[in-house]
Parts: structure tokens; C-alpha cells; sequence
């Protein structure tokens, strides 16, 4: 095989709780992550020189920064490979979002490469590398919804409910470091465990996201987008994803919502983009690689 093409889908936080920080200064989070339709797709080729080449770069990301190009990197020196590869990107996941977009993309790069180059890495020794890309990458390599603690290295998987969303990204672009070194924000979330969230999410008042209150005081977009959302959807919760800026909620089961769904779409101000998405039990990556070899 010297070609291959990989969906990189989104995520959605149902809840992000923020319970600590480490002396190094990394935030200690619980989370449950699920997996949504909306995607984009990493397509891959194998050379056979030692060059990483990225095709159609994004505007104004630089290789350096470019989350799919550092992926290939690391994985070609940690697995002292002498092959290369032609990376393109289709871009369907708007870019700082709060929905793991290039975490993703990271993810299914370094699980893509691992089969072209034939490396036969572990999906552990995958995940460790990809935590050091970011805190998001290991949940996307292990390609399962769940629930998520530490600094995004402690995973248990999750069944979850199939379920319909909207998501509304309101055309501003927030970076995760902004916001976890903004004064104001929650450090100190009570822990809860995942039999808590089994248990009583959404009907019990223990699950909210502690970015969002920073994120809404420092974007009026963001504040506008809740509020937006909710006077559509006054019968549902309104949440915003990660460290913003899009914001979702569920789609209520009511024999009008197909009616509010169209007008909020119709409707949506200028610069917004808005999504309709269906719940995925897992990566379409999930066995590309097996989880012990």
C-alpha cells in the first residue's frame, strides 16, 4: 500500500470539568468525548526519500506549527524510518473551534503513516506519542467515545446514546492557551467519576463547562451564539465545545423541531456556519490498527 485516505471526525465535549493543575502547569480535566460526523479527510502517500511534503497548506500555518506535518515528523524520528510521505488535508472542521480538529487530523496521520510505513506500532505506543502533540490526540487515536481525565491521557471507554446535534461555530477563531492562562478561570471542579455521569447526566446540575464562562466574559461572538441557540432551543441545553468558540445542543425529539432546525439554519447571521450532526459510537480509523501487537 502506498496511498491512503482517512476521515478525521470531530468531537464534542458533553461536559469539561477542570479539577486541577500540575506543578508544570498543565490542567488537570475530566471530560466526556463524542465523536460527531462532521470530519476532514487526511489523504496520505508514501515516498519512498526521507521528505515530509504538505500539499495545499493552510493560510498563515506555518510547517512548524502545522499539527499533521509535526505528527509525521515524530513519528519518522521516534521510528527512525528513512520513507517520507505527501500529506494533504480537505478541510472540513473550522479551525479553533473546540472540536479537535487538528487534533484529529493529527491523529489519523500518525495512525495513516503507521500503515504505510509499515512501523507495526501498538495503539498505546501511538497514543503516547500523540499526547505529546496534544492533550486531545490520544482520544482520537484510541477512537472511542469516553471519558477522559488527567491531561488527556486517562481514557475509559463509553457507550453512548445515538443522538442528533447542532453546532453553531460563530466565525471566530479561540486558541486553547488563551484561555487556560485567562485569571478568572475554575481550577478546582469537583471531581466526579463516570459512574456520576452514567448516572444523572443531563438531568442533574453537576455538568457544565468551566472555559465557557471565561470564553463568554472575552467573546461577545461566543455569549451571542449561546443565546442564539437557546431562543431556538429554549427546551434544551446549550454547551460550548472545549475551549470555544462553537457551541451545540441536542435536537430535541418534538414534532416541531425539524421547523426550528431550518429557521435557526436560514436564519444564521453573516460569518456563522452552522452544522447538523448525527453521534458516532467510534472512529471509522478504530481498526486500522489493532490494539495489541
Amino acid at each position: 500500500m502506498t496511498n491512503l485516505s482517512i476521515s478525521a471526525p470531530a468531537k464534542i465535549n458533553l461536559f469539561l470539568h477542570v479539577v486541577g493543575q500540575r506543578s508544570d502547569g498543565y490542567h488537570l480535566l475530566q471530560s466526556v468525548f463524542q465523536l460527531i460526523d462532521l470530519s476532514d479527510e487526511v489523504i496520505l502517500s508514501r515516498r519512498e526519500d526521507s521528505d515530509i511534503i504538505r500539499q495545499n497548506p493552510l493560510p498563515n500555518i506555518s510547517p512548524e506549527s502545522d499539527l499533521v506535518v509535526r505528527a509525521a515528523k515524530l513519528l519518522q524520528t521516534f521510528s527512525k524510518t528513512l520513507l517520507g510521505a505527501n500529506i494533504d488535508l480537505i478541510k472540513n472542521i473550522p479551525i479553533g473551534a473546540g472540536l479537535g480538529g487538528g487534533s484529529s487530523d493529527a491523529a489519523s496521520t500518525l495512525l495513516g503513516l503507521n500503515r504505510l510505513w509499515e512501523l507495526d506500532l501498538s495503539k498505546a505506543t501511538l497514543m503516547h506519542l500523540g499526547l505529546q502533540l496534544g492533550a486531545d490526540v490520544p482520544f482520537f487515536i484510541h477512537g472511542h467515545n469516553a471519558f477522559v481525565e488527567g491531561v488527556g491521557d486517562k481514557i475509559q471507554v463509553m457507550d453512548l446514546t445515538p443522538k442528533n446535534y447542532l453546532i453553531i461555530y460563530p466565525g471566530v477563531a479561540i486558541y486553547t492557551q488563551t484561555i487556560f492562562s485567562d485569571p478568572y478561570l475554575t481550577r478546582n471542579h469537583s471531581a466526579i467519576t463516570i459512574f456520576d455521569f452514567k448516572e444523572k447526566f443531563p438531568e442533574a446540575n453537576l455538568f457544565k463547562n468551566d472555559l465557557q464562562d471565561v470564553v463568554v466574559r472575552n467573546f461577545l461572538e461566543v455569549k451571542t451564539a449561546i443565546e442564539w441557540l437557546e431562543n431556538y432551543f429554549p427546551d434544551t441545553q446549550v454547551t460550548m465545545s472545549g475551549s470555544g468558540s462553537s457551541v451545540f445542543c441536542e435536537i430535541p425529539n418534538s414534532n416541531d423541531s425539524h421547523e426550528r432546525l431550518t429557521n435557526c439554519m436560514l436564519n444564521l447571521p453573516k460569518r456563522w456556519q452552522g452544522y447538523k450532526v448525527r453521534s458516532l459510537p467510534r472512529h471509522s480509523a478504530y481498526n486500522l490498527i489493532s490494539t495489541i501487537n
